[in-house]
């Protein structure tokens, strides 16, 4: 859990860092946007561009951004093989023919390497862009202000966003903190002669009971003095409360919003004018 980094914020003064929490995140639905527009290889390559100057101006290593990476290498490999192995051949240049089934010749074609990488460069900068945005360069706090700031208008329809908003607040704080009770469980565990790495799948299963109980007694216990601190500091739900850091937009928040929809357009015109580079539709 110490190795993954993906969701933590990283401290720094970038730009990206002193940029507005509600921009943020209205900029990181529309790189979400852009990225899912991108149907050539000329739209793939500048929108990849794009992320990597974006990781250069917000100033976060980069090994700390490939780190992120680390948990997702599965769903990377699998769906780099998925494009590899069952792009279409009709009409395809084959260059390793697999075998045939059902009517249907499976290989290895030009045009399902060139999906499967172009695949592995959406999940990547898909991964990257929204954790810049998000995580990395927003702390929780900031990130459920945004959150409840942009969802005011439910208020109107007497949803209880602050609410939501403090328990989302609430929730990522404490994720590092469960990571720690599980470790120290675990080792507990393990100086009393528990071993989780031998056996099967319904053994390892079974031998992480034996954390799972004190880690949920735990988390209740934590929540219980949680919710009584609270209460003890004056806190009520439904209140109008105040802040510590009233959110401001400002003028650099206006031009990296205008440089945002700028890189959706362009997605979008290089799709139109570069209609000659072989078509890659979303296949996940």
């Amino acid at each position: 859990m110490k190795s993954v980094t993906m969701g933590r914020y990283y401290a720094s003064n970038s730009v990206i860092h002193r940029l507005d929490p509600r921009g943020k995140i209205v900029l990181a639905i529309l790189f979400i946007v852009s990225t899912f527009l991108c149907k050539n290889v000329a739209a793939f390559a500048f929108l990849f561009v794009g992320v990597l100057v974006l990781a250069a101006v917000s100033r976060v290593p980069l090994k700390v951004i490939l780190r992120s990476l680390k948990g997702v290498t599965v769903v990377i490999a699998f769906a780099a093989l998925l494009n590899l192995f069952l792009t279409s051949t009709e009409n395809a240049h084959m260059l390793w023919e697999i075998g045939t089934w059902n009517g249907r010749v499976y290989g290895i074609t030009e045009e399902g390497i060139i999906k499967a990488v172009c695949m592995v460069v959406r999940i990547i900068t898909l991964i990257i862009g929204t954790t810049l945005l998000l995580t990395y360069t927003m702390t929780p706090i900031e990130l459920t202000d945004g959150l409840s700031r942009l969802l005011w208008p439910l208020l109107k329809i007497r949803v209880p966003v602050d609410l939501f908003a403090m328990m989302m607040s609430i929730a990522l704080r404490f994720i590092p903190t469960l990571s720690e009770d599980t470790e120290r469980i675990m080792n507990a565990q393990k100086a009393r002669g528990a071993n989780f790495s031998e056996g099967g799948l319904i053994r390892k299963a079974r031998a992480l009971v034996p954390i799972l109980i004190p880690l949920f007694v735990s988390s209740f216990k934590r929540g219980e003095e949680l919710a009584v601190a609270m209460e003890c500091r004056g806190y009520h739900s439904g209140d109008d409360r105040t802040r510590l850091n009233e959110l401001h937009w400002k003028v650099r928040d206006t031009v990296t919003f205008i440089l945002f929809v700028a890189l959706g357009a362009a997605v979008v015109c290089i799709n139109i004018f570069c209609a000659g580079v072989p078509f890659l539709p979303a296949v996940l």
